[in-house]
């Protein structure tokens, strides 16, 4: 990509009304464009951003045989009132509007009661079990006070996933495999080191659920963390944990997090209110096992911003970064012009992804904007490098440059797209 191609700009401000740290520099560095509070629309570097979270996400996701689809976003009014869950008064969040011939309609925040009344069609007998099925979709939530940025939203991008389980058992083991995966996903994110499998309030299927909740000054809940057994537990039930667990509360340290995945154990519940039953081995009809399994893409992409991001601007891990490498042509001279141009098509050409600063601007805005923008590499081409038949080189997490070979650069490439 090159700069003069791309239609978005950095800026040195972000909107007043904006106080979220990771959505004022999205919004500066050009990743994403402020709709209106709690409404983020994604622009090309931030949607490559999104996409990638996606992928590691899917990849883990498809290891433990899951499969990808997308549902609607509209949602029948009648498949929530078979659980009571298109009342307000339990769910306090719908979106909820008119088809042309007046249907009442919802506007997805979730889709288990969905997914349930689907599988109707394709769940009769015990020879179609397991089943488990997950997407990426935009979610739409009447949250009362949107803020916090990227990371709580009106709107915004999830991948959800169901199972389906002959019995309590095979659930349990989908439900572990499950816990593996998202460690692997946050490890993967760079973020695994600060996630914790958090007990949590479980509602009316199961005592405890589990969450996935990441240490962040920014965030908005509290847990408490042993961290001689690695257990962490929500403040909304500590009491009860601490007890079942034989944990001692002065142990626990109280952190604040940000919840960026969550797990249920829905047990038979769920499907013997919207009447999904299959055959067993014995002819009998039987209940199903359900198990909900939510990742925030876009929520792990502002939590992403909140720890990595320092006084300069944003830095991304190299597994998720838009681009790898920020080339800055420095000068307009033509053997400047043309060592920048083939290095630009040959890093390209061998699968570097490289965002090429083409612009006639002085170098100090091209600096400021390659560390805003948080690439992991920098590397300049100008008279004084070309003089030297060498690259100067700066990693976004260190503060002094340095001039290379070749050779030496593509070392660091190959250093990071392994990291």
């Amino acid at each position: 990509m090159r700069a003069s191609n791309l239609f978005t700009k950095t800026s040195k401000t972000a909107p007043a009304d904006e106080v979220a740290k990771n959505a004022q520099l999205l919004i500066r560095a050009g990743y994403v464009y402020k709709e209106m509070a709690g409404a983020y629309a994604y622009l090309p570097l931030g949607l490559r951003v999104i996409e990638k979270i996606k992928e590691i996400v899917r990849q883990e996701m498809n290891a433990i045989h899951s499969n990808e689809l997308v549902m609607t976003s509209l949602q029948r009014k009648e498949i929530w009132e078979k659980t009571g869950r298109w009342d307000d008064k339990v769910v306090d969040i719908w979106f909820k509007t008119q088809l042309a011939d007046k249907t009442e309609v919802g506007l997805g925040w979730s889709h288990e009661e969905p997914i349930v009344e689907m599988l109707h069609q394709y769940i009769h007998s015990y020879k179609d079990l397991p089943v488990s099925l997950y997407q990426f979709q935009t979610k739409m939530r009447n949250e009362k006070r949107a803020k916090s940025g990227v990371m709580r939203g009106r709107e915004f991008i999830m991948k959800d996933m169901y199972s389906f389980h002959a019995t309590k058992e095979d659930l349990d083991h989908y439900y572990d495999q499950t816990i593996e995966a998202y460690k692997r996903v946050y490890d993967r994110l760079g973020i695994g080191q600060d996630t914790y499998v958090t007990f949590a309030s479980g509602g009316a299927f199961t005592k405890f659920s589990h969450e996935f909740q990441t240490i962040c000054d920014a965030g908005e809940d509290v847990i408490y963390l042993h961290r001689g057994q690695n257990i962490a537990v929500n403040e909304e039930v500590v009491d009860d944990a601490v007890k079942e667990l034989g944990i001692k509360r002065e142990e626990l340290e109280k952190v604040k997090t940000v919840e960026t995945g969550n797990i249920f154990n829905f047990g038979t519940q769920k499907t013997d209110e919207m009447g999904l039953y299959f055959t067993d081995q014995d002819g009998k009809q039987a209940s199903l096992w359900i198990g909900s399994y939510g990742i925030g893409i876009s929520r792990a992409m502002g939590v992403i911003v909140e720890k990595m991001a320092d006084d300069r601007g944003l830095v991304w891990p190299a597994n998720i970064a838009p681009y790898t490498v920020y080339l800055a042509r420095l000068g307009v001279e033509d053997n400047v012009v043309q060592a920048a141009d083939k290095l630009y098509d040959e890093l390209t050409a061998a699968g570097v992804e490289v965002y090429y600063d083409d612009r006639d601007e002085r170098p100090g805005t091209k600096f400021a904007d390659a560390d805003l923008l948080g690439f992991p590499l920098r590397v300049v081409v100008s008279a004084k490098t070309e003089e030297q038949g060498k690259f100067e080189v700066k990693l976004r997490t260190e503060s002094e440059s340095a001039l290379v070979d070749r050779a030496e650069l593509e070392s660091q490439l190959k250093q990071l797209a392994n990291s």
